[in-house]
């Protein structure tokens, strides 16, 4: 890799074009400060600089600041380690400096980057350049002048829009906005911003500098509604999180008292932000997923993936025709084949149905949807599967039935197909027991809805090639999801894990606990719904089927409601016919159905575990704890048994595929927070109260015993072996 450098070139015309340079996204280093400061420094002292231009090597400007410093600060807690950018550089230095100075932007103008930027006296940018702040999506705010000075370029409501969504824009919104001066191609954006420069320099373009503008602010009362806005807003969306109101506070200050204060307002709240839980959980997700491409002896052997150009998937029910519009919108050639011409149609018809859906919502355009709609085509047997690259599994949870289709494709496949099955919780050895092409075999588990989930669960067995997980790996990639490769065993690593969820919720509402207060916990935690709420969307079916799945595979630490088949046989089945804990209504929001609760009621008496035949008294901190520290304990096992390459696999795998809130930083991430010892002693209470259930793993009970993190690594056992 280059170093990390800054470079000055002055030329005849008296312009200084200094240069950062740290390949592939220019991310700011503390380095790459330094250079600036000291580059800038020597500009100003020398005679023959009339202006500065501010660039970036190799077609980008900067991608932001270096993360990696986040890293380092979560690790010593030591905030000195941050560069003193805010007020040293970007204020007095460049802005305040006596050369005016013009930034030429292209391809990623991000975070730390878009800050530089504005400390210049003007920006030039080439077309569809991206601009942004995504600060906040790292627990943080924009940290070297931001708050302040976007909202002086653009408005207060874009800037906030902006800063509160993460989401870049275009450098030609921007040149609308009055963020961008001026868009040229690519080609002449030196020249452009160089005579820029020298413009302000002899006074035929002002000098402008952003920090002292106030004319896009508007009035104090209409900034004022702006921001008590925004507040109500944030309280909505960004729940316990710390960053977006604080973004706000720091906006107001600068408003209220003017630029310069809220620039060191701004310093000072950055510094708190960067150690708070919330930043830790959100920068320890983001290199986590970064380290899921990397998996031993499969990414590092030299092996490159083998094109997947053509797909066929068995089954076109919810999952088959969420996997196929995955494939179709990546330019990926899908069959789907099904056992009557009723399934076929309907699934083809769902298929472009989801495709609509993204038009609609204009997430995608009319004429890449055409296309979609022709990369799919409906069979009724396996007469075209002779040339496709990869079989796709995705019918019910029925092992005689799978064993008998991968019998079948194996004989009618190329002998380079993948053998992929999507279930979500069978063991894949026996799935694929009576095929022999046991290297191509391997577990391809999407989830619902398909085509929106991020995560794609690569599951080898013993046998499973590195081609074929290479190949899926890239798949996974093609079509936007996020691979994580993970061991085979019942429920593989993130059902496996989760699959204490829905029994803790049904042990405690059978202990008396309401349904809908435990479901409102859930959601003030940070997950989009609670569990009661999810057994209805997914369908009782699917926790019947999951649930023998996992009382064969864990018999130790099953707990046995009767409350879903008292549910099926009052004729419920949750949103699928519109009643089950809540009452489904078109168009509306779902709510309570109070004519359940003597269900609930039959299933306690039923059950028996009440003490004293009464409901247990608990906070709401107990509730939450007694849904997910059971997680965290199967989560020890996960861990304890190797079915995952690395514990940061599973906290990526939880937040993409369980929607944990990624601002705890994954299920893992988070028992480390709360800390092995407290969930060991909880657990122990509960299963000398409740029973085995909430039996504390032996893996638990030797980290809390030692005071090491769940997340340290694990010593390589049998059971690791075997599994990956």
């Amino acid at each position: 890799m280059a170093k990390a450098k800054v470079t000055m070139e002055v030329g005849n015309d008296g312009v200084a074009v200094i240069t950062f340079v740290n390949p592939p996204v220019n991310a700011l280093a503390i380095q790459i400060f330094a250079g600036l400061k000291e580059k800038w420094n020597e500009a100003a002292m020398r005679n023959d600089v009339k202006a500065i231009v501010l660039t970036g090597y190799g077609g980008r400007f900067s991608g932001g600041f270096d993360i990696n410093v986040f890293e380092k600060v979560h690790k010593t807690d030591d905030v000195s380690l941050l560069p003193d950018v805010s007020v040293d550089l970007v204020m007095n230095i460049m802005e305040d400096g006596k050369k005016p100075a013009v930034a030429a932007v292209e391809g990623l103008c991000l975070g730390g980057g878009l800050e530089l930027a504005l400390g210049c006296h003007a920006r030039i940018a080439a077309p569809r350049t991206q601009l942004g702040l995504p600060e906040l999506s790292l627990g943080v705010l924009p940290g070297s002048g931001g708050t302040q000075r976007l909202p002086r370029l653009i408005g207060l409501p874009k800037a906030i829009d902006m800063m509160m969504t993460s989401k870049p824009i275009m450098s030609e919104e921007g040149e609308k906005l009055g963020l961008i001066d001026a868009v040229v191609p690519s080609k002449e954006l030196l020249k452009v911003a160089r005579q820029w420069a020298l413009d302000i320099a002899e006074r035929r373009k002002r000098w402008m500098r952003s920090l002292h503008r106030i004319d896009k602010i508007g009035s104090l009362s209409e900034a004022h509604e702006v921001l008590k806005l925004a507040r109500k807003q944030v309280k909505q969306t960004a729940r316990n999180m710390p960053q977006h109101l604080a973004c706000l506070d720091v906006i107001e200050e600068g408003i209220v008292h003017g630029g310069y204060n809220g620039v060191l307002k701004e310093a000072k709240v950055f510094e708190d932000l960067v150690l708070s839980d919330t930043s830790r959980g959100l920068v320890h997700v983001f290199f986590a997923q970064r380290a899921t491409s990397k998996v031993p002896n499969v990414t590092d052997i030299g092996l490159k993936p083998r094109p997947v150009k053509k797909v066929a998937i068995i089954g076109g029910g919810l999952m088959g025709s969420g996997i196929a519009t995955s494939l179709v919108l990546s330019n990926i050639f899908v069959i789907i084949k099904e056992i009557n011409p009723e399934y076929l149609q309907k699934g083809i018809k769902t298929v472009e149905a989801n495709i609509r859906g993204l038009v609609a919502r204009k997430k995608l355009q009319q004429d890449k949807a055409n296309k979609a709609f022709s990369m799919v085509k409906g069979v009724l047997d396996y007469s075209e599967f002779k040339d496709v690259d990869m079989v796709i599994e995705a019918v019910i949870e029925n092992v005689p039935l799978k064993q008998q289709i991968f019998i079948d494709i194996e004989k009618v496949c190329p002998p380079h197909c993948i053998l992929a099955s999507n279930t979500s919780t069978i063991d894949l050895n026996v799935i694929g027991k009576k095929t022999s092409s046991q290297d191509r075999v391997i577990g391809a588990h999407f989830f619902s809805p398909a085509h929106v989930m991020p995560l794609l669960e690569i599951i080898r067995t013993e046998k499973t090639s590195a081609q074929a997980i290479l190949d899926l790996m890239a798949v996974g990639k093609t079509i936007k999801k996020v691979p994580v490769v993970v061991g085979n065993c019942t429920g593989f690593a993130v059902n496996r894990t989760f699959f204490p969820y829905a029994q803790s919720a049904q042990f405690l509402a059978n202990l008396g606990v309401d349904v809908y207060r435990i479901d409102a916990q859930i959601i003030s935690f940070g997950l989009p719904i609670g569990p009661f709420q999810l057994q209805d969307l997914a369908g009782y079916g699917v926790a019947i089927a999951t649930g023998k799945e996992n009382s064969s595979a864990f018999p130790d630490r099953i707990f046995k409601s009767p409350l879903l088949d008292l549910l099926i046989k009052s004729g419920r089945n949750g949103k699928n016919n519109g009643k089950g804990y809540y009452i489904y209504k078109k168009g509306e929001k779902a709510r309570p159905d109070p004519s359940v609760l003597p269900i609930i009621e039959e299933s306690r008496r039923l059950t028996n575990i009440m003490p004293g035949g009464k409901p247990i008294s608990i906070t709401d901190q107990e509730i939450v704890e007694m849904i997910l520290f059971p997680v965290v304990n199967e989560a020890c096992r996960v861990l304890d048994e190797g079915v995952v390459i690395r514990p940061s696999d599973l906290d990526v795998a939880s937040v993409l595929g369980m929607s944990f809130p990624s601002y705890r930083g994954g299920i893992v991430f988070w028992g480390d927070t709360v800390g092995a010892g407290h969930i060991y002693k909880s657990l122990r209470k509960w299963s000398e109260l409740y029973g085995n259930f909430f039996k504390p793993s032996k893996f638990l009970e030797e980290r809390a015993a030692k005071g090491i993190p769940l997340s340290a690594p694990a010593a390589t056992s049998s059971a690791s072996r075997s599994r990956m």
